[in-house]
This record gives structure tokens, C-alpha cells and sequence, in this order.
């Protein structure tokens, strides 16, 4: 299945049913006065997350949709139906945007969430409505009122306990393969990588996702390489896996490349929980891991080179520890986010 995290669409929701002009006739009954029924309300059109979706291809291919309209009213004071609502399924993460993209009309961060974005047409009124002692056969009904009509932007925004990031082939993909049972294409080329790819992380018992974001490179919040379209997704990981590739010369002009993109990304990235690794050591003498653990260190402002994982995706090596300590802080963050939720109950 293509990966797609960006669809414009188009929501209808239904018109208000009219209202009735009746009278009623039956044998014996002189005067029968007034009975048109009302009409109903048309069916609103309602997002909403559910799981099971990591893509928005599915709007590829459908970009509209409408609500039933109102059903209308009838004689006998019928009352018209209400029109059936229009559900429309997106992918848990799924942000709704105006068409000029510079509001958000909803964020669905949770399975089951709705929104309610065009309500239905209020009906109209029937000539029953408008009966009094001073017009006793009215003959007005109104139309239903028009539902709601808006271009939007679905922008999917993949939910993930911790992210992969670097430059590419640094070993995310790779990475990823030897933690999880995805299997993301690995190849000796940059931009192997398209999209994201998300995979179930298992260590000691425990269970997180791990998305593999798209490589980056220099100026890419300019446009550069595959630009910043991926960052979004790193805005909903709870912790991020940086991985250096340590083959190449200058590994800590490589980190400062991509936390210096981060910064000018925005969106907080900058404060995000983030674990460094060297990865690639088995194509290293020690004393290279060492030296270059050391400059890694340095960039990341860390206090002892010790807390640079040395790991290695494709000889397994190092992998379970910073697995280990991923889980450790998406932990953390999982209690004290749920702590905010119970204090906010509470309030």
C-alpha cells in the first residue's frame, strides 16, 4: 500500500428537508384546518479516528463527500426524517485544515474521536406551523435551509512512541528491520527511504512503536532533498532515536546537520527526549568507535561519551540496550502524560 499523508477533499452535509402545505379532508369533519409537517434535518458530515489506517490513500480516489438531505414533511403532521450523516474514517494522527492550511479545524489524536465538521440544514417550517387564531388556513411552508459545503486538508501526522532519525543511510531502515518485523526496502543509495515506515518494537516483555522518518539533509526546511514533509511526523514520537552513520568522517557535523534543521523546523523537535547512537560499528576499529563516540559527545552537549549508544542494525550489535533505554523514557513520558490527564479530570 502507498504511503500518503496529505489529501484535499470535499464535505457536503445535507440540506434541511421543506416543509408541507396540507389540509385536512375526511368525511364529517367540516373544518379540518392545517396539517403539513415539518421537514428534517439534513445529516451532518462527521470525521473520525480510527485504527487499523496508517495511510490517506484511500482519498486518492474519493475526494467528496455528502450527507444525506433532510427527508421532507408530509400531510397528517408528518414530520420528514432526518438525512443519514456521512461518517468519514482517517487515520488515528489525522489533522483537518482549512483549504488555505492556516487553521486546524480538528485533531484527532485518539481511536473513536469525532468531529463534527459541516452540520446539517435546518428544515422547514410546514403550513401547520403557521396555523393561529388569525390565519387558520395557511397556506406557507418554508424550504429546508442549505447544509454546510468546505474544501479541507486531511494532514496525517503518524502517532509513534520513538522516531529514527538522521541523515540518510545512516542505518534507520536497517535499524528498524533488526528491531521489529517490518521490512522497510534497504539498499547502499540515499533516499532508499520514501516514506515513513512504522514497525512493533518488542524488549523484555514490552511493546513500543518505532517509526523510521525519511532521511534528511542540509537546508531541507528549505526544500532541499525531501524537505521537511516528514518532520511532521516526528511531532507526535514521545522520544527520538538519532542515529549517526559512524563510517563517515565528521559525525558531529552530521548531528549538528539535523538538529539544525530541527530548529529551524520548529514545533518543538528541539525539546524532544533524544537518545544519540553511532551506528555502523562493526566497520570500525575500536579505537575509531572511541574517538568518535568522544566528538559525538561533544556535539550533543552530553556529560560522558558513555551515554552515546554504539550500536550496529546490521550485525545486531548494542541494538537491545538502546531499545532498552527508549523504552525507559517513553515510560516516563506515557506516566507523566497521564498524570496531566488525571490532574486535568480532576480540575
Amino acid at each position: 500500500m502507498k504511503f500518503l499523508d496529505e489529501a484535499k477533499i470535499y464535505l457536503k452535509s445535507g440540506d434541511g428537508g421543506a416543509g408541507c402545505v396540507s389540509f385536512r379532508r375526511e368525511k364529517y369533519i367540516e373544518f379540518g384546518g392545517p396539517d403539513g409537517g415539518d421537514g428534517g434535518r439534513g445529516g451532518d458530515v462527521i470525521v473520525e479516528a480510527v485504527e487499523n489506517l496508517n495511510t490517506l490513500i484511500d482519498f486518492r480516489y474519493r475526494q467528496h463527500f455528502k450527507a444525506e438531505r433532510g427527508h421532507h414533511g408530509r400531510g397528517r403532521d408528518k414530520t420528514g426524517g432526518a438525512g443519514e450523516p456521512t461518517i468519514v474514517k482517517v487515520p488515528v494522527g489525522t489533522q483537518i485544515l482549512s483549504e488555505d492550511k492556516t487553521e486546524i479545524l480538528a485533531d484527532l489524536t485518539t481511536a473513536g474521536q469525532r468531529e463534527v465538521l459541516c452540520r446539517g440544514g435546518d428544515p422547514g417550517y410546514g403550513n401547520a406551523h403557521y396555523k393561529s387564531a388569525t390565519n387558520r388556513a395557511p397556506r406557507r411552508a418554508d424550504p429546508g435551509w442549505p447544509g454546510q459545503e468546505i474544501w479541507v486538508w486531511l494532514r496525517l501526522k503518524l502517532i509513534a512512541d520513538a522516531g529514527l532519525i538522521g541523515l540518510p543511510n545512516a542505518g534507520k531502515s536497517t535499524l528498524l528491520a533488526a528491531s521489529s518485523r517490518a521490512r522497510p526496502k534497504i539498499a547502499d543509495y540515499p533516499f532508499t527511504t520514501l516514506y515513513p515506515a512504522l514497525g512493533v518494537v518488542g524488549v523484555d516483555d514490552n511493546h513500543f512503536v518505532l517509526a523510521d522518518i525519511p532521511g534528511m539533509i542540509e537546508g531541507a526546511h528549505e526544500g532541499a532533498g525531501l524537505g521537511d514533509r516528514f518532520l511532521g511526523h516526528v511531532e507526535r514520537c514521545r522520544v527520538l532515536i538519532h542515529l549517526v552513520d559512524g563510517t563517515q568522517d565528521d559525525v558531529a557535523a552530521a548531528y549538528r546537520t539535523i538538529r539544525g534543521e530541527m530548529a529551524a523546523y520548529g514545533a518543538g523537535l528541539s525539546d524532544k527526549t533524544e537518545l544519540v547512537a553511532l551506528n555502523k560499528i562493526d566497520a570500525l576499529l575500536p579505537e575509531e568507535i572511541e574517538d568518535k563516540a568522544a566528538a559525538l559527545a561533544r556535539a550533543a552537549k552530553l556529560d560522558d561519551p558513555a551515554e552515546v549508544f554504539c550500536v550496529s542494525g546490521a550485525a545486531g550489535l548494542g541494538v537491545r540496550a538502546l531499545l532498552r533505554a527508549a523504552w525507559r523514557q517513553i515510560e516516563a513520558k506515557r506516566a507523566s502524560a497521564a498524570a496531566g490527564t488525571a490532574l486535568t479530570e480532576q480540575a
